[in-house]
């Protein structure tokens, strides 16, 4: 089938603009967004064998984790106590966002402002720790009260609103590896839709775990260079053997266009346009043309009224596995239609390694990075090219390169065929 011939449906409805007035970020590249972004465009790896626990049994022994994370400075001990990693994470990089907007909460009603988050895994340590102790134990089951509270998705949502009293909408996403961007795209059109003034939305996750490692392991979705974990995420590399696990988390503060230039806000971008769609071809492997890749970054650059050839940057999902680095460059490629291009993709995953749930928020801080400085970030260690990639593309590889962005795109995919893609512009 040619999927080039599916036209999007168009969107002749005016709705109010949303922009990003603060960013968050906690990751092994950086607990700042300005360490983060130093550590991406210089392609500083955090890969390293893991420490959280012993890996060696395990097909693969390394990851992107946080080491020494310490949240006392912080968050308080019962918030500690209470939560799970990947509530923390979200906790600690919504915190950044929102100071780093600089709005007066106490000037809002606090129902025009929500939480959309997003988690793929949820509270997977808090599961496995009390799992453990139950199988472990006597035969009595003492489960924590906790157990429940610390690890269903949704609690990073909630405690962040419970932290700043923020009472509008408040829900998590999940859709795998494109969860993030589902909620990015989800606060973006509750804003046009006139039920917040603002959203705080993001991603965190915590999947460094014996369960969730040995089970991407088991799948043989991860790379397994024990001996080289610098050199192990190489998207659209002809050796390229699978992702790098990683874990973090990225935050940013979505508000209504003339809400933000009434209070004199910093804007980092517009988000233009957003779409999400389903391959309806298999539980893991991506559609091998693109086809529901194709479709999402269509519609979204329809709502965002942008020609793809005006696309400066595309961050792709690129993980580094086989199969699908090849679907998505086919689909950018059927996207562009084999015509000449300015687009440039880089494929920072190569040096973040794979966030899943909290990739598409990290990697909307990127895009929104190099929008304002002009520099596209390089994609490390692929030193030669898979000849099935197609040739028509334009990937910075190995350094940063300057370039004039004013628009630029993230994609983000996940296990059971969810594509999901947002388009940035200048403002």
């Amino acid at each position: 089938m040619n999927w080039a011939n599916f036209a999007p449906t168009k969107l002749n409805i005016m709705l109010p603009r949303v922009v990003i007035t603060g960013l968050g970020v906690l990751s092994p590249n950086g607990s700042t967004v300005d360490t983060f972004w130093d550590n991406i465009v210089n392609g500083r790896s955090a890969m390293a064998t893991i420490t959280r626990f012993d890996p060696s049994l395990f097909r693969t022994q390394f990851g992107s984790e946080l080491k020494n994370y310490d949240p006392t400075p912080f968050l308080d001990r019962n918030t500690i106590k209470r939560t799970d990693l990947f509530t923390q994470y979200a906790l600690i990089a919504a915190d950044q966002a929102i100071a780093d907007s600089g709005f007066d909460f106490k000037a809002m009603n606090p129902f025009d402002v929500g939480v959309i988050w997003g988690s793929g895994q949820g509270g997977m340590d808090t599961f496995e720790e009390q799992v453990k102790e139950y199988v472990q134990g006597d035969g009595h089951p003492r489960f924590s009260p906790f157990l429940i509270p610390k690890f269903i998705p949704n609690m990073s949502s909630g405690m962040i609103s419970i932290r700043h009293g923020y009472m509008g909408i408040n829900y998590t996403t999940i859709s795998a590896c494109a969860t993030s961007n589902t909620a990015i795209m989800d606060a973006f059109n509750y804003i046009r839709l006139g039920k917040a003034k603002i959203i705080v939305t993001g991603g965190s996750e915590a999947p460094i775990t014996p369960a969730s490692f040995g089970g991407f392991s088991a799948m043989k979705a991860m790379s397994h260079r024990n001996d080289d974990p610098q050199h192990a995420s190489r998207p659209f590399d002809i050796h390229r053997d699978g992702f790098v696990m990683a874990e973090g988390a990225g935050a940013l503060v979505l508000e209504e266009y003339e809400h933000a230039v009434k209070r004199g806000a910093r804007i980092y971008g517009e988000v233009a346009g957003a779409s999400m769609t389903a391959d309806a071809y298999h539980m893991t492997a991506t559609h091998p043309e693109g086809a529901g890749a194709v479709q999402a970054m269509r519609l979204a650059l329809d709502e965002a009224g942008v020609n793809v050839h005006d696309v400066d940057y595309l961050n792709p999902h690129a993980t580094s596995t086989p199969v699908g680095d090849l679907s998505e460059t086919r689909a950018i490629a059927t996207l562009l239609g084999g015509t000449a291009n300015n687009l440039l993709l880089s494929a920072t995953k190569s040096i973040t390694g794979h966030l899943l749930g909290a990739a598409g928020a990290v990697e909307a801080i990127i895009a929104l990075k190099a929008m304002a400085h002009n520099v596209v970030p390089p994609t490390i260690n692929t030193t030669e090219l898979d000849p099935e990639i197609p040739s028509s593309l334009h990937i910075v590889t190995g350094a940063a390169r300057e370039a004039k962005i004013d628009v630029a795109m993230s994609n983000t995919f996940g296990f059971g065929g969810h594509n999901a893609t947002v388009v940035f512009k200048k403002v």
